[in-house]
C-alpha cells in the first residue's frame, strides 16, 4: 500500500476528482475547470501537486497554453488502492 499517497489524494477532494477525470481521458486545465466547476487557479495548483508526485504527467510540456494532462500508471495504481479500501469499507 502507498499510504502516504492515498492520504494525500483523499485529503483533497479536488485531487481525487481530477485523477478520476484524467482516468477517462487527457484534458486541459480549462476543460477540468468547466467539468469540475472550480477556479482555474485551484486546478493549476492541484495539477502541479499531482505532477510533482508522479501521479499525472503533462503530455505537451513545451506549450504555454492548452497543455494536456493524463494520469500515470502510478496514479492509476493509487486510485485502484483507494477503490479497494472503499470496497472494504475503510
Amino acid at each position: 500500500m502507498h499510504w502516504e499517497e492515498i492520504s494525500f489524494i483523499i485529503s483533497g477532494k479536488l485531487r481525487f476528482t481530477i485523477l478520476l477525470s484524467l482516468k477517462k481521458s487527457p484534458k486541459t486545465p480549462s476543460e477540468l475547470k468547466v467539468e469540475l466547476g472550480t477556479q482555474i487557479s485551484n486546478i493549476s495548483k492541484t495539477l502541479r501537486e499531482l505532477e510533482s508526485r508522479g501521479l499525472i504527467r503533462c503530455l505537451t510540456p513545451e506549450r504555454r497554453k492548452n497543455k494536456f494532462y493524463s494520469i500515470t500508471e502510478r496514479g492509476l495504481a493509487i486510485l485502484e488502492e483507494i477503490k479497494n479500501l472503499s470496497d472494504k469499507g475503510l
